[in-house]
Order: C-alpha cells, then structure tokens, then sequence
C-alpha cells in the first residue's frame, strides 16, 4: 500500500474516559477529506483500560493502529509513533483534542501542503484563544518560555502546544534524533529543527483546557530540567547529522 498523505499521531496515557471520542471524532473529520491519512495512537503503558478501548476503535472505525509501550513518557510515545509511519505529514495531536479537529485545516489547507517544513500550533500569537485555561497554568507556561528562550533558542511563542505538523523527511531526521522521553520533547525537536535550518511557522488556533490533564508539578519540574539538557545534548554532540 501507499504512503498516506498524512499520519495523525496521538500519545495517550490513561485516556480511557475520552480516547474513543477523541477518535471518532478525529475519523469524522478525516473522512471528509480529499487526502489519504491513517491515525496512529501510542499508549505510553497505561494503566487503565485505554489499549483496549483503543483497540475496540480499531475493529470499529477505518484506518488506526495501536502501538502498545511500557510506560516510559510522551516524549518516547511520540518518537515510535513518528517514526511507525512512512506518511508524506506527521500530525502530532493530544489525545484530549484540546484544539478542534476542524482546526486542522488551518495547518493544511484546503488539503495541501504547508509551505513550511513544520508548522506548530500556537496558543500565543496574534488570533489565537485560549478558553477555559486556568490563570495559573497559562503563567507557568509563560515562565517556562522564556526559560526556552534563555537557555535554546528565541523565536518561538508557544513550544508546549500539543499539535504539530511535520514533514515527513524532517520527522525521520529529527525523532530519529530525540532523546527525551518526557514533556521537554517538544523542546527538543523544535531545537533540532531550528538547527536543521527548515521553515517552521506557528499556527494561531482555538485552544479549549480539559480537565484530567497528566501534566503534574514534578513533570512540570522535570520540563524546565530538560531544557538544560537539551542544551547539553548539542554541546556534547548528541545532535549529529541534522544538515
């Protein structure tokens, strides 16, 4: 069979209370395009009932597989989930579905490819909305920033945005790459490819915040740590072969 045109890769990890509706929802909008396309979801080891519920959708709906992990963190779902496709686009999408389907159109529109090699979802600039979101979270997310932009690179408002579109030799080369495994990853790969030199533009959307979320305060610390060791990483040398 043929590559698809575009591979929608979901990490979940104890998401068995809104994966099935993530996902038929995600086929609804999908089916109504003039592209081919296949989801891939990555269940990170969890420890509720999201592989079966998933796995249900799969006999249930068109074009999804299962990848089944131990449990080891988004950063690591998301690599096997990138590099388990041969797809022309590599959409990464949170499994809450935090940003409506339909806003995927906005990353490829009226079914064509982007200009640009990546195009990332941004809850920051200008025409974006966040609903919903917590005051605290979104100064945390502040914080976090310019802590990017201190320690790798400036440029980018948003890193942490759970919807990204890559193409696909740019994805084999940067998460063929990745080294963490945990919420720095989006870090991480925007670095790379900031270093690779491609074209990366941020994409205003509709952000809606969901309760349930697994972000917690020590994965939150941990984030800020990968920073510097995303920084690390390149002096050492860990990044070789991104030109």
């Amino acid at each position: 069979m043929p590559a698809p045109f575009l591979a929608v890769v979901v990490p979940a990890y104890n998401e068995e209370e809104r994966i099935a509706a993530s996902l038929e929802s995600l086929v609804d909008y999908l089916s109504d395009q003039p592209y081919t396309w296949e989801i891939v979801v990555v269940d990170d080891g969890s420890s509720d009932a999201t592989a079966p519920t998933v796995a249900e959708a799969v006999e249930r709906l068109s074009s999804i597989r299962l990848i089944s992990l131990p449990h080891r963190g988004k950063g690591a779902a998301v690599r096997f989930g990138m590099l388990a496709t041969d797809a022309e686009w590599r959409f990464l999408c949170d499994a809450d579905l935090s940003m409506p389907p339909e806003q995927l159109g906005l990353f490829l529109p009226r079914g064509e490819p982007p200009a640009e090699a990546v195009v990332i979802g941004s809850r920051e600039t200008p025409g974006a909305r966040r609903i919903g979101e917590p005051s605290r979270r979104h100064i945390v997310g502040r914080a976090y920033t310019l802590t990017v932009w201190s320690l790798a690179f400036r440029g980018i408002q948003d890193t942490q945005c759970g919807f990204k579109l890559f193409r696909g030799d740019v994805a084999d080369t940067i998460f063929k790459r990745q080294r963490l495994d945990g919420f720095g990853f989006d870090v991480e790969v925007l670095f790379m490819a900031k270093k690779m030199g491609v074209s990366i533009r941020e994409q205003a959307i509709d952000w809606y915040y969901r309760e349930g979320s697994s972000m917690t305060l020590l994965k939150g610390l941990g984030g800020f740590m990968d920073i510097a060791r995303v920084r690390l990483n390149w002096v050492m040398g860990r990044y070789q072969g991104l030109n």
